[in-house]
């Protein structure tokens, strides 16, 4: 688990491609007085294992699903990433709870200047704005933020000096794509609640099979032959 408070900015140092995957080499400074192989690293978001430590450097194998979901397949070498090392169980927990698996991309359509702030305005698609709420949490490029507006396919951040000057949103510009995580706990409470999608198809699914078994009842021979 990440908390989404970045703790440096890295470089990519090579991309080693495959068919439809590659290899990452990751330059960095703080993550390596402790990192070891094995050990999980958020980069730009998204929760990757490194293969290899030797020195400052570190290596993680990016599978297809992961180029296909996320902006990583844009990096080129030279470019920054942010990177931030799962939260030790006596951490200080300064974000909100980031699993490093991301909802998608946002476009960045929007940059306004606001005294001492800066305006990120990102628009993304319905499956992820379903989730966003003013004030509440959403990780970008893995930095934990406080969304502060809302428009149908919208929403916008206001990033203080130490942010953008700590992160790589300092490099963004409009047009580019950007790793979404919504919070996690608003899913959660739509699929207990029965709201998500998925979690109507599969009442309706269930709801069929009971009809279709003739018997009217219920029995635990019965629930647990229909998932229960």
């Amino acid at each position: 688990m990440f908390t989404g408070i970045v703790e440096e900015k890295g470089c990519i140092r090579g991309i080693r491609p495959g068919a439809k995957s590659c290899i990452l080499t990751i330059e960095g400074n703080v993550i390596f007085s402790d990192l070891r192989v094995g050990d999980s690293v958020a980069v730009n978001g998204v929760c990757l294992t490194a293969a290899s430590v030797n020195g400052h450097l570190f290596t993680a194998d990016v599978m297809r699903e992961t180029l296909e979901r996320s902006s990583l397949g844009a990096l080129r070498t030279g470019s920054h990433v942010n990177l931030e090392r799962a939260m030790a169980a006596d951490g200080r927990f300064g974000g909100h709870i980031v699993s490093g698996h991301i909802d998608g991309t946002g476009t960045i359509v929007s940059l306004e200047k606001d005294d001492n702030a800066i305006w990120y305005t990102v628009q993304a698609k319905p499956a992820i704005m379903r989730y966003i709420v003013e004030k509440g949490s959403i990780a970008i490029d893995g930095i934990s933020l406080t969304v502060a507006k809302i428009t149908g396919t919208t929403f916008s951040v206001s990033i203080i000096p130490h942010t953008a000057k700590e992160t790589i949103l300092s490099e963004k510009k409009t047009g580019d794509v950007v790793n979404l995580e919504n919070d996690v706990i608003s899913k959660y409470v739509e699929k207990l609640l029965g709201l998500a999608p998925e979690s109507r198809e599969m009442d309706k699914s269930r709801e069929r099979a009971y009809r279709s078994s003739g018997s009217g009842k219920i029995s635990l021979e019965w629930l647990a032959e229909n998932g229960f």
